[in-house]
């Protein structure tokens, strides 16, 4: 008999149209296979989604992006199912969510991350948290969902309360300036370096998913030394966190004094996007991966903590 695979995308996070373009292209994939399919998209429904998950399915995909899909949330409801599921389990993915604490595990094993401050927006708005340059991001959301990049007074988000849409506290990183570098783990293995240009700005939200926002060279023209670096720390922090399946871990390069400069983690993604202009399935395809066998690949890790 075929196996059975649910493929969980949508969401109501802020990722939510991004899901459902990465589940779409996984379910497309998997009707290629032996594989029976069942896509769900899901809502903020506890008992409606445990009802879509009738009768239980061999394996899970989780294609959900930003909160509640890639926090632990969606992972524990899985756990007490005893479902199998794709991806990382419930503790890995809280933390890769949780930024600061993310951080400091990271520099418990040696690997370097920007200074950062937590703070508040009346902190903000004394103008006295960190010289500029720094970013402000949010404490748990990832595709650079509410990231500001403040090179001068100008760059300053809103603070009123309207306009004001990041809770109570948030996350203020210095500014490393130089090049974004990228890197995807699949379970054990680096897949390979990319490094993202976008043609304006940085890469935001828009960049990453809109066609000719930014360019992607890989093999990345970067000192090999920081090439086989960034490799492993990619791997060291995806095994810091326990980790399970595919991540990704996207860093900040700076070579502006000269090679071979350094090299700082930004943060793990634990659900990196499955969409036509997603990373993690680029970097499998120069590995000679095909998008399929990687979704295979996935399919077959599934495994369930409890």
């Amino acid at each position: 008999m075929s196996r059975s695979v649910a493929v969980l995308m949508g969401g109501w996070s802020n990722e939510r149209e991004v899901s459902l373009v990465s589940g779409g292209a996984i379910v497309d994939a998997l009707r290629k296979t032996e594989f029976e399919v069942r896509p769900i998209d899901v809502q903020r429904d506890v008992a409606k989604l445990v009802s879509q998950l009738e009768p239980a399915p061999d394996i899970v995909l989780n294609a959900l992006h930003g909160r509640y899909g890639e926090d632990g949330c969606i992972q524990g409801i899985l756990e007490f199912l005893g479902l199998a599921y794709t991806h990382s389990g419930v503790m890995a993915s809280a933390l890769a969510m949780d930024k600061p604490m993310a951080k400091r595990l990271f520099e418990t094993v040696g690997i370097p991350c920007p200074p950062h401050e937590i703070t508040t927006r009346d902190d903000l708005r004394s103008g006295t948290v960190m010289n500029k340059p720094f970013v402000i991001k949010p404490m748990n959301e990832g595709s650079s969902v509410g990231v500001t990049i403040v090179l001068q007074d100008d760059d300053l988000p809103a603070l009123d309360d309207d306009a004001w849409a990041l809770g109570d506290a948030v996350m203020v990183e210095k500014y490393v300036p130089g090049r974004e570098l990228t890197v995807a783990v699949m379970g054990d293995k680096a897949l390979g370096v990319t490094e993202i240009r976008p043609t304006k700005g940085f890469y935001d939200y828009t960049a990453k998913y809109t066609e000719g926002k930014a360019d992607h060279v890989i093999p990345a023209p970067v000192n090999e030394v920081i090439y086989s670096t960034a490799m492993e720390y990619a791997v060291r922090a995806h095994h810091t966190l326990g980790c399970r399946g595919v991540s990704r871990a996207d860093f900040r390069y700076d070579d502006t004094r000269g090679d071979p400069g350094e090299l700082f983690l930004l943060e793990i993604n634990t659900q990196p996007g499955m969409t036509p202009l997603s990373l993690v399935p680029e970097q499998a395809a120069h590995a000679g991966i095909s998008f399929g066998d990687l979704v295979r690949w996935m399919v077959e890790n599934a495994s369930c903590d409890g």
